[in-house]
């Protein structure tokens, strides 16, 4: 009885003094790492937890050496929309391949929330591949054709109708009537009107199918062009991509790695076009890019030029 009594005791004097032991290793730890993050600059500390044999939780420390980043951008938007609220887009970036988002951008609702117009998008298209075609189809007349001087049978031959040449549009081999005659232009213009919101629901619709991608900047580490084919694969950002910067000067890296893949095309933002947008799966436009294109846009909207102009009927 005694003997029992004995060993009971010491076994609860040694769970005592294990969980002393225990409790004051976890308060040491977490003691020490306080004064690393506190001495360290730009440096994070994440503690984990997990459970032990004993039932005392102990804490393993996890190492963030990223830099802190803002979770939203805010920019100064022109002209606010009173009634609808301003678009979202995640700013990311080319630096790496994962896909890592720099904050969030605020996006002018009435240059990428309008109603789609497959009319208007037509006839942006229809004016762009059609404006610039020059036709070089000419047929020879009568005239021009080789041939036919004699006259084919008598006037009044039987059993035969009035012929007076072999090279009349009536036969064949002949010349050719009202036929196309040398070079033709069919350059033709399309009102201002329809062109800002052909590129308004050309973003808006980019936009909502979720395939406009805005970058801080298009620089990447390196100029092969495994580098951006491995990123627009990991992104899934599809077979042809269109980049648009604010300027028509992209960095050598850059350059280098789009020039050997023909479906990935840079373009300046003075240069953005309907056809395109439309062209490409994807569209992936820098800030500086952005915020052009919205002014640009908002100036047309907004312009008085012609709200005092006095129009006069013709008589």
């Amino acid at each position: 009885m005694l003997h029992t009594v004995q060993k009971t005791c010491r076994t609860s004097w040694c769970r005592l003094v294990t969980d002393f032991i225990n409790k004051c290793q976890v308060s040491t730890s977490t003691a020490v790492l306080q004064n690393l993050g506190s001495s360290s600059s730009g440096t994070q500390f994440i503690h984990a937890e997990r459970g032990s044999g004993v039932g005392v939780k102990q804490t393993t420390p996890v190492y963030d050496r990223r830099q802190p980043l803002p979770l939203i951008t805010s920019r100064k938007i022109d002209f606010p929309n009173r009634f609808i609220k301003p678009r979202q887009a995640w700013l990311e970036t080319l630096s790496s391949i994962e896909d890592e988002k720099l904050g969030i951008v605020d996006l002018h609702p009435d240059i990428f929330c309008t109603y789609p117009r497959l009319d208007i998008l037509h006839e942006n298209v229809r004016w762009q591949t059609t404006y610039k075609r020059i036709s070089f189809a000419k047929t020879k007349t009568r005239a021009e054709v080789r041939g036919g001087g004699k006259k084919p049978w008598p006037q009044k031959y039987p059993s035969k109708s009035r012929q007076g040449s072999r090279r009349s549009p009536l036969w064949k081999g002949g010349g050719v009537a009202k036929g196309p005659r040398g070079s033709r232009s069919y350059f033709c213009l399309l009102n201002t009107s329809k062109k800002v919101l052909g590129l308004r629901v050309a973003l808006s619709v980019k936009y909502a199918q979720d395939d406009l991608h805005i970058v801080d900047s298009l620089e990447i580490p390196t100029s092969e062009k495994k580098y951006i084919e491995e990123l627009i694969e990991s992104r899934q950002w599809g077979l042809s991509v269109l980049f648009i910067d604010e300027t028509d000067v992209v960095s050598e890296n850059f350059a280098r790695a789009l020039d050997k893949i023909p479906h990935f095309n840079v373009m300046p933002v003075y240069g953005l076009n309907v056809y395109s947008m439309l062209k490409h799966n994807t569209l992936v436009m820098t800030l500086g890019a952005v915020e052009a294109v919205e002014q640009k846009l908002l100036e047309h909207l907004h312009s008085t030029e012609n709200r005092d102009k006095k129009y006069v009927l013709n008589s």
